[in-house]
C-alpha cells in the first residue's frame, strides 16, 4: 500500500522568521520583533474556542512594519512568523503550566515563573485580553515541536546577528519592538504613546534610552521607561553591557497607529513610522558617541 509522504506539525508549515538583512550592514544595530507574526496554522485555530479575531488580541499587530525601514538604514531585522498567542519567543524555552498538558512534564520544566502563573508562559493560556485559548488539554509533544521548529530557530538567528554585528562594530545594539494595549498604559494629556524597558538600567547603557526618548517625544507622545514594562526575556538575556551588547525593549501603544478592535491601520500609521526611523538613527548615532572601541 502506498504512503504519502509524513503530515507536517503545524510548527513546521512556514519558516519560523523573516531576516531582512541590508545589502551592507553598515550600522550597529540589530532590530527585532517576536510578537508581530500573522500566521496562524488551522490546527491551532480549531484547537481553540476563540473566534478568529479575538485570538489575536496578544498580537504585536504591524509592528515589524513600523520598523521596516532599518534594513534600508543598514541594519537586519529579524520578525517573528507565528503569533504569539501560538509561541511566545520574548520567555525562556521551557515556561510551561502544567494544567495545560494532558501528561505530567518531565523534569528541567519551568512551571513556577511569574509568566506561567499569568498564563503567559511560552505557550500561552490566555490571549492579551485573559480570555482562554484552548478547548482542552495539550500534548507535550506538541510543545516540543513548536519550541524545536519556532523558538530555538529565532533564537539561535538573533544570536548569530548580535555575534555578528559586534565582531564587525566592537559592539551591538538590540533593539526589541513590541506593542502594548491602549488599555495598560497610564491615560494622558499627554497619551502615552512609548514604553522604553532597559531593565531598571541594567540591559543597556542610559544614554541610549535617553536618545529614544528625547526622539519619541518630539512625536508629542508621553513616554515612560520600565513602567508597566521594564522588558521580557530578550531583552534581559541578551543584554550585556559589560559584553558589548546592549538591549532596549520598546512599547508602542497600539492606539497611535490601528484600530485595537478591527486591527485596522490608522491614518498616522506613515508618520508613526518615519519617526520610528528617526528613533533607529538617534539611538544608533548616541551609541556611536559613548560605545566606541
Amino acid at each position: 500500500m502506498e504512503t504519502g509522504s509524513p503530515q507536517l506539525h503545524p510548527a513546521e508549515e512556514r519558516p519560523p522568521f523573516v531576516l531582512d538583512r541590508p545589502a551592507q550592514q553598515t550600522l550597529p544595530l540589530v532590530v527585532t520583533s517576536p510578537h508581530s507574526g500573522d500566521y496562524y496554522p488551522q490546527a491551532f485555530l480549531d484547537s481553540s474556542q476563540l473566534d478568529p479575531s479575538a485570538i489575536r488580541r496578544s498580537e504585536d499587530c504591524y509592528v515589524h512594519e513600523l520598523v521596516a525601514d532599518a534594513p534600508d538604514l543598514g541594519a537586519p531585522l529579524l520578525r517573528a512568523t507565528y503569533p504569539r498567542a501560538y509561541l511566545d519567543l520574548n520567555r525562556e524555552a521551557w515556561e510551561l503550566d502544567p494544567e495545560m498538558f494532558d501528561t505530567p512534564l518531565p523534569p528541567g520544566i519551568n512551571s513556577t515563573s511569574p509568566r506561567v502563573a499569568s498564563g503567559l508562559g511560552t505557550i500561552a493560556r490566555i490571549v492579551g485580553n485573559g480570555n482562554t485559548i484552548y478547548r482542552g488539554k495539550l500534548s507535550f509533544s506538541d510543545a516540543e515541536a513548536r519550541i524545536r521548529c519556532l523558538y530555538h530557530p529565532y533564537h539561535e538567528a538573533l544570536q548569530r546577528l548580535i555575534e555578528e554585528t559586534r565582531a564587525r562594530f566592537g559592539y551591538c545594539l538590540l533593539l526589541d519592538c513590541h506593542s502594548m494595549p491602549s488599555v495598560t498604559v497610564p491615560a494622558g494629556p499627554p497619551v502615552t504613546g512609548f514604553v522604553l524597558g532597559d531593565c531598571y538600567g541594567v540591559s543597556c547603557h542610559r544614554s541610549l534610552a535617553d536618545a529614544a526618548r528625547s526622539a519619541l517625544e518630539r512625536g508629542g507622545w508621553r513616554v515612560m521607561r520600565n513602567t508597566p514594562y521594564a522588558g521580557g526575556f530578550i531583552t534581559r538575556h541578551y543584554g550585556q553591557p559589560e559584553n558589548g551588547v546592549h538591549s532596549l525593549q520598546i512599547e508602542i501603544n497600539r492606539s497611535l497607529y490601528m484600530d485595537e478592535s478591527t486591527y485596522d491601520r490608522r491614518r498616522g500609521f506613515s508618520t508613526l513610522r518615519a519617526l520610528m526611523r528617526d528613533t533607529l538613527m538617534a539611538v544608533t548615532h548616541r551609541a556611536g558617541i559613548v560605545l566606541k572601541r
